[in-house]
């Protein structure tokens, strides 16, 4: 996957460093993000080709981050990565390309990224 880009949007630092080191083995370009508003600050130089985005954060939530990439007219692939409850509903309500539920298992998140960001 050299090349694309995959900005992870989570407020757990364990989990953003899991992924920051995961993804950049499998050759992504990777950018971590502890809440919406890091993200979108991140995204003025940052042009990611996926984004791998947790629900429940503080500062700016899953929720109003998509609503404000959605404002700017961005149509990067989502993948929900979440514990929240109903996270199937909350995948289809936002347009997300895949959805893996916490606590998740990385042989199966890695290839879904790699899924989306193909197609991207």
């Amino acid at each position: 996957m050299a090349g694309k880009r995959v900005l992870v949007v989570d407020d757990d630092p364990d989990i953003r460093e899991l992924l920051f080191t995961a993804l950049e083995d499998e050759g992504f370009e990777c950018v971590p993000a502890a809440n919406g508003q890091e993200a979108l600050a991140a995204m003025r130089t940052f042009h990611p080709d996926v984004i791998v985005l947790d629900l429940m954060m503080p500062v700016m939530d899953g929720w109003q981050f998509v609503k404000e990439l959605r404002a700017r007219e961005e149509d990067i692939p989502l993948v929900l990565l979440s514990a929240a409850r109903d996270l199937k509903v909350h995948a289809k309500t936002l347009a997300a390309a895949e959805v893996i539920e916490k606590p998740f298992d990385l042989s199966e998140l890695l290839p879904k990224i790699a899924r989306v960001a193909s197609a991207a």
